[in-house]
């Protein structure tokens, strides 16, 4: 395959950097999106001609046209995007709900993502592109005070189905990870046992303990796949990294760490 030319946000870390690690190794073009620098700038030093970035809160005004300009400056095209940013707090009960936090979720998980939809839309027509984000299993499953972070990741649920109607030259997708092992893991273990039912809370800690949360490459390796060759038949849904529908998009597990 011709290298091609992607962008990933949140690939400071996790699965956005399992992601970044994937298509560089792969030869592909890279262009990195993260509010911390120090990551991004270490992925530039390893990969030069690889990699552009740029350090950027995705939720202050225009920051979608900066990443979609330095790409286009820098490469030429788009051919695709993962939207992997995203936050989980508030953690909270609708009755104790502030609503403001919920407006800042939204921002961060659902409107930045929209705006970097609707800026590289028009490079990813004329690429015949793939735009990958990173949904949740809670956007189909209630989760006692995940009701901000679960209805935006079905809001992005629902964005991908509305590019896959608008746009037929896009292949638009919202995929779940799983349980990763990643900060935000971390963030729900220490701070979301006030709020959320205490079963809930006991089986992410218990994943945890028992080693049951997946390590970031495995579903990295599906999105950095799915974002070079998704096909046209994934437009639109909504797809577990590991369900049978992907499994021409997965590696061995045992080969990601030879």
């Amino acid at each position: 395959m011709a290298p091609k030319v992607v962008i990933v946000t949140g690939a400071s870390r996790g699965i956005g950097l399992a992601v970044a690690n994937n298509l560089l190794k792969a030869a592909h073009k890279v262009v990195l999106v993260s509010r911390s620098e120090k990551e991004l700038q270490e992925l530039k030093e390893r990969f030069p001609s690889q990699v552009e970035y740029i350090a950027i809160d995705l939720t202050t005004p225009g920051a979608a046209s900066k990443v979609t300009q330095l790409a286009i400056q820098s490469f030429g095209k788009v051919h695709g995007v993962v939207v992997n940013h995203g936050v989980l707090s508030p953690i909270a009960r609708i009755e104790d709900a502030s609503i403001e936090e919920w407006k800042k979720l939204y921002d961060a998980n659902f409107f930045s993502a929209l705006a970097i939809a609707k800026d590289t839309v028009p490079h990813l027509r004329a690429s015949k592109g793939r735009i990958v984000f990173i949904s949740s299993g809670a956007a189909l499953k209630g989760y006692t005070a995940w009701g901000a972070y679960g209805s935006s990741k079905a809001a992005l649920n629902s964005l991908a189905q509305h590019i896959a109607v608008e746009e037929p030259d896009i292949v638009a997708v919202a995929l779940s990870p799983g349980r990763v092992d990643t900060d935000m893991q971390k963030e729900l273990r220490e701070t979301g046992g006030s709020a959320m039912a205490e079963k809930d809370h006991a089986g992410f800690v218990s994943a945890f303990e028992q080693g049951q949360l997946n390590k970031p490459e495995w579903p990295g390796q599906v999105i950095a796949k799915l974002s070079l060759e998704a096909k046209p038949e994934l437009s639109g849904k909504y797809v577990l990294w590991n369900a049978p529908e992907l499994t021409e998009y997965r590696e061995k597990l045992a080969d990601l760490f030879v």
